[in-house]
Formats: C-alpha cells, sequence, structure tokens
C-alpha cells in the first residue's frame, strides 16, 4: 500500500453524521418555536408580544456573542467550548418542555441557548477543520450545510405535526434527546490546538453587545410599552459608533481587535455582510408576522400554520440547491439582483392579498416567488461575501458575516413584530373611537382591552370573552377585530418589504463590480 494511503485516516461517519445533527437542531429550533407561538402563548398564559420578543432576543444573543464565541473556542480548547455549547442549548430545550411562564423561555432558552449558539457554531467549525481532511472535510461540510437546509425547509412542518398531534413541548423534548446524544460522541472528536495569539479585545466585545443589543432591546421595550426606549436605542447607536472608533484605535496601535477593520476596506465584502443581513431582515421579518396572522386571523393551529409556511420554505431549499449547482455559470451579481428582486415582489404579493385571503392557501403562489428569491441569495451571499478575503483571514470574516446575518434575523423578528402589534393597537383604537355602535362612554375601556387582548385572541376567543355584552357591541367589536388584523400585518410587511428594497438597490452596485476568483478554500457554516 501506497504510504500515503497508509497516512490517511479512515472516515469518521459516525462523528459526520452527530454534527449534522446538532447542526439540524440549531435549525430547527427557532422554526419550531414560531410555528407554535398561539400554542405556547395559550399554555403559559402569556401574550404574542412576550414569546416574539423572546425569539428575537434568542437571535441577538447569538449575534451578539459569535464574534466572541470563536475567540473564547481558542482559548479554553474548541472541544470544550463545542461542548458547553450544546450543554447551553439543552439547558434552553429543556426549559421549553417545562416552562410554565415566560421567564424561563427568556433566560433559559433565548439567553442560555444564544450563547451556546455563539459558542456551537465556530467550535463545530474548527473541529470539521481539525478532525477531517481534504476530501474527508468537504464530504463533512456537505452533510452538514444539507442538515442545515433540510432543517429549515421540514422545520415548520415538523414543528406543526409535534404541536398538533402531541404538544409543542414534545417538540423541544425531542431536541434535548438529540443534543444527549450528540454529547455522547464526545469521545469521538479530537481537540484542536489553537497556537495564535491569546488575547481577547473586551472592550470590543462590550461595545458590539452593547451596540447590537441596545437596537434590538429599545425595540422590544418599546414594543412591551416600557420607559427608557429613547435611551436604549441611543445606548446602541453610541455602542455602534464607539466600536468602529475603537477598532481603528487598535489597528492603529498595533494590538488585537475583536475585527481587523481592514476587512472592510473589500467593497465586496462591505457589500456582502450588507447584503446578507438585509436578507435576514426580510427572512425575520416574515417568519414572524406570517405565523402571527395565521394563527391570529385564520384561526390555524400549528400543523395547518406548517403546511402554510412550507411553500416559502420548500422553495428556499429547492431554488437554493438548484441555483448552487446548475447556475455556476451566472455572475454572483446577477443572481442576487434577481434573489433580492423575487424576494421583493413575493412579499408585496403576500400584503396585497392578505385582506381577501380566507385561507393560507391563497398566499402559496407569493410565498413561492419571496422562497425562490430567498434560495437564491443563500446560494450565492456567503461565498460572495468570503470570496475576496484569505485563507488566513477568513475564519474572522465568517464570524462577521455569521453575526451580521444573526443581527439582521433578530432586527427583523424584533421591529416587524413591534410595528405589526403597534399598529394593531393604533387601528384598534381609532376604530372604536368612530365606532357609531359602541357607547361613549366605553370605547376607551374597549380599546384599552382591545390593545391587549387582541395579541392573543382569534375571534372565536374573543367571543367567549365578551359573553353577556349586548348583541350589537359584541358584533362590533367583533368587526373590528376582523378588519383591523390585516392592516396590521400588511404595516408589519413593510419591514421585509423595505430590507428587500434596499437589497435590490445594493445588488445593482454589486452587480457593477468585477467578479473576483475566490482567494481561499474556506467553507464555513451559516445559521
Amino acid at each position: 500500500m501506497a504510504p500515503d494511503a497508509e497516512a490517511t485516516p479512515p472516515f469518521n461517519q459516525r462523528l459526520a453524521i452527530l454534527l449534522a445533527m446538532a447542526m439540524f437542531v440549531l435549525v430547527v429550533d427557532t422554526s419550531l418555536m414560531n410555528v407554535s407561538i398561539s400554542a405556547v402563548v395559550h399554555d403559559i398564559d402569556a401574550t404574542v408580544s412576550g414569546v416574539q420578543s423572546a425569539i428575537a432576543l434568542e437571535a441577538l444573543v447569538s449575534a451578539a456573542f459569535i464574534l466572541i464565541g470563536g475567540k473564547v473556542a481558542d482559548l479554553i480548547g474548541r472541544k470544550l467550548a463545542y461542548t458547553l455549547g450544546l450543554c447551553a442549548y439543552g439547558v434552553g430545550a429543556v426549559s421549553m418542555t417545562l416552562a410554565q411562564s415566560i421567564l424561563p423561555i427568556i433566560i433559559f432558552w433565548a439567553v442560555v441557548g444564544g450563547i451556546g449558539a455563539a459558542l456551537l457554531l465556530p467550535g463545530m467549525q474548527a473541529l470539521i477543520h481539525g478532525n477531517f481532511e481534504g476530501a474527508a472535510q468537504k464530504r463533512v461540510y456537505a452533510l452538514v450545510g444539507a442538515s442545515a437546509a433540510i432543517a429549515a425547509a421540514v422545520g415548520p412542518l415538523i414543528g406543526g405535526f409535534l404541536t398538533t398531534a402531541l404538544s409543542w413541548r414534545v417538540g423541544f423534548a425531542m431536541e434535548a434527546v438529540i443534543i444527549a446524544v450528540v454529547l455522547s460522541g464526545l469521545g469521538l472528536v479530537k481537540d484542536v490546538p489553537y497556537g495564535g495569539p491569546r488575547q481577547i479585545d473586551l472592550v470590543g466585545a462590550a461595545l458590539s453587545v452593547l451596540g447590537m443589543g441596545g437596537l434590538v432591546l429599545g425595540i422590544l421595550v418599546w414594543q412591551e410599552g416600557g420607559g427608557a426606549v429613547g435611551a436604549l436605542l441611543a445606548v446602541g447607536l453610541v455602542g455602534l459608533g464607539s466600536l468602529v472608533w475603537w477598532l481603528r484605535h487598535r489597528k492603529r496601535a498595533g494590538k488585537p481587535a475583536l475585527v481587523d477593520p481592514a476587512l472592510f476596506s473589500s467593497v465586496h465584502f462591505r457589500l456582502g455582510i450588507s447584503s446578507q443581513m438585509l436578507q435576514q431582515i426580510a427572512l425575520g421579518g416574515a417568519m414572524i408576522t406570517l405565523p402571527i396572522y395565521l394563527q391570529m386571523v385564520l384561526e390555524y393551529n400549528a400543523l395547518e400554520a406548517g403546511l402554510s409556511l412550507a411553500p416559502l420554505s420548500l422553495s428556499m431549499f429547492a431554488a437554493s440547491m438548484y441555483v448552487g449547482r446548475k447556475l455556476t455559470a451566472v455572475r454572483a451579481g446577477t443572481l442576487i439582483r434577481w434573489g433580492f428582486t423575487l424576494l421583493l415582489v413575493g412579499i408585496v404579493v403576500v400584503g396585497l392579498i392578505v385582506p381577501r385571503a380566507d385561507s393560507g392557501l391563497a398566499l402559496a403562489p407569493a410565498l413561492v416567488v419571496a422562497g425562490t428569491g430567498l434560495g437564491v441569495l443563500v446560494s450565492q451571499l456567503n461565498n460572495f461575501t468570503l470570496a475576496p478575503i484569505t485563507e488566513e483571514r477568513v475564519s474572522e470574516a465568517a464570524a462577521v458575516n455569521s453575526a451580521a446575518g444573526s443581527f439582521g434575523l433578530s432586527f427583523g423578528l424584533a421591529f416587524a413584530g413591534a410595528i405589526m402589534l403597534a399598529a394593531l393597537s393604533i387601528v384598534f383604537t381609532t376604530m372604536s373611537d368612530n365606532s357609531d355602535v359602541l357607547p361613549a362612554d366605553d370605547k376607551e375601556q374597549v380599546a384599552q382591552a382591545l390593545e391587549e387582548d387582541a395579541q392573543v385572541m382569534s375571534n372565536s376567543l374573543l367571543e367567549e370573552q365578551l359573553a353577556g355584552e349586548p348583541e350589537d357591541v359584541q358584533a362590533e367589536i367583533i368587526r373590528i377585530n376582523t378588519d383591523a388584523r390585516p392592516i396590521a400585518l400588511q404595516i408589519g410587511l413593510l419591514v421585509p418589504v423595505v430590507a428587500a428594497l434596499i437589497g435590490v438597490v445594493l445588488s445593482i452596485r454589486i452587480g457593477r463590480l468585477p467578479d473576483i476568483a475566490a482567494q481561499s478554500s474556506h467553507q464555513g457554516l451559516e445559521l
């Protein structure tokens, strides 16, 4: 046997499968939560805005800590970081299984689980590099990437089925079981030593958390009617501005920085991460407003909501696979422009159809168009963004790219949900004030009640709450409830519409850039 053949380690198929299982759980987790909103709200006596805030917070925590997650993994060991990330995600899944109120969901699922994701993703990527070589490494990246794509495609269906047939808690319990299985295979994992600088830019890390956290938390606090919204938003803006100054200062001083500002000297990289963020804002906005609409307005259960969202997720999966394999000769700039254009058209048509839709099926053609656009973007943006980055800096660039995407997702979830629910409150109040049926003395009381209860009530539940009221008052409040919610959804959908429109503008600039060959052989993991 040739010496090279003897030196090639055997392919560790079991480890590859366990890594793919870990990625599947990471991606399917949020889909399960999205289609289960109404069931979670009912079971733990929460509000739609509270659950939506927890979903946005989980994405925010992941974004805020992913930049330092890779450095922490370097310092404590990639295997330990991977283990801690799995354990933290498992704690989040168990907390969802046992939760009786929104508080443990926020603490353990959103915060602890978000930190777990920030540790798990860079740790997993480093372990793939250290445990597999050459063709085997490419096979594992393909397997893990396929696992993520499949989870995104079937997540709404799996979550809808489990929630409707059994309970949403069963879905999260299954996540915990999968994580336990993955942890059982830690003995297969070979740790990967790190020989680079061991300093952490703590100031840069703190500023990144303050910047991203201030903006998204400001939106969430505003949605919940809390105070100090302006202060939180100001903290976010000042934090991000200070981060830019700090990174440049560290670079000039020749000291390690959270992110090398020289990365942003590439126009391809700047436009790439901007496009990645816009795509995720649009996705987050759609994936919070549409499930709420399906469950609040059409009174769908989780399975029906999952089936209604399947055209979006399945077309996204199919388009990303087809374009990535069959349209390799087409320029990335052209495909990115088509991706944002299809996304924009699809979301606009969804908004126009909503007031007339009597079933989720009516939304299917537009969701296919939007999903196709998202799939085209998924197939192109990662490679386009990292193409100008050299091999020694690509891991850092990939972390920035992931952080931009996660921040965009959290911003889209928070802002679209907040705008939708705020619009709902305003429209309810306006309609009740203009009503000729409601008694004048009761209008303010009715408006306040609708502002609080419309978040969680379908017409059927509202009818139960109105038992004992005069029939004409009942009919009028139901009419207001029916007419206001599609308007609120249309306003909420303006967030993904604007994001897609800005993406179209950026894609025109991208199309004018020259094509460049990839500077590294890097393959990355993206949530």
